[in-house]
């Protein structure tokens, strides 16, 4: 069995084991198998409002912790083939 078979039967025993009880929750169980076949659930998981539409990546590094310790791999590559 391949690994796409075998991942697709591992999911179906997961869901039964998840879902097969006295306290079924179908419509859980809808969204979740709804958002595995690509299709975006009510409220729309994947739209993020923060999202950077103007192409400015300057706001992801104030957001990084490591970026005061960043020097550039450019400095470096200079330095070394001088």
């Amino acid at each position: 069995m391949g690994r796409g078979r075998a991942k697709a039967k591992q999911t179906k025993v997961a869901r039964a084991l998840k879902y097969a009880g006295p306290e079924t929750d179908f419509e859980r169980l809808q969204r979740e198998l709804a958002t595995s076949k690509g299709e975006l659930p009510e409220g729309g998981a994947y739209a993020d409002e923060d999202d950077d539409v103007d192409g400015d990546e300057d706001d992801e590094a104030l957001d990084d912790p490591y970026a005061k310790y960043y020097e550039g791999d450019d400095e470096e590559e200079q330095q070394h083939s001088a």
